[in-house]
């Protein structure tokens, strides 16, 4: 799907989310270790998502609010409880359910909520979310050394 290349890099992000949810899944059929998977979604929210989420509220959030809006900011939330129940526990349905609860957040971001987004904004907002994206957005990558998924 054709992205708007102001928010381009938000939907990189995205790739890496879809992954995360996948390697925990892994994790999990392979029955790794709780406390190893449980490791890796704590390092992801506190190297990726935290910042990610940030850069979405305090950005995009701005320029639209509406019952978009409204369900990203719900979702947000209730996949930082989790996150917050998943670091004081190693209980494999809060950690398949984040994996869901991420993987149907992100889609439909891609799915509804950005393509919402660039009907709704003019080019010049979108422009102008790309600048403020650019000099916030830091490349992700994946360099997490236990890779438990494999």
């Amino acid at each position: 799907m054709k992205r708007n290349e102001n928010i381009i890099p938000l939907s990189k992000d995205h790739h890496f989310g879809l992954l995360c949810s996948w390697k925990i899944r892994q994790g999990l059929r392979k029955e790794i270790e709780i406390s190893r998977i449980k490791d890796y979604i704590l390092y992801f929210w506190n190297h990726h998502l935290k910042k990610h989420f940030s850069e979405e509220e305090e950005i995009l959030f701005l320029y639209l609010e509406d019952e978009y809006t409204l369900r990203i900011q719900r979702e947000h939330q209730q996949i930082k409880d989790i996150v917050s129940q998943i670091s004081s526990s190693e209980n494999t349905s809060l950690i398949s359910g984040f994996a869901n609860l991420l993987e149907q957040h992100i889609r439909f971001e891609e799915r509804e909520w950005f393509p919402h987004l660039e009907e709704k904004l003019e080019a010049s907002i979108l422009e102008k979310i790309g600048k403020e994206l650019n000099d916030i957005h830091t490349e992700e990558k994946d360099d997490y050394e236990d890779e438990f998924w494999k």
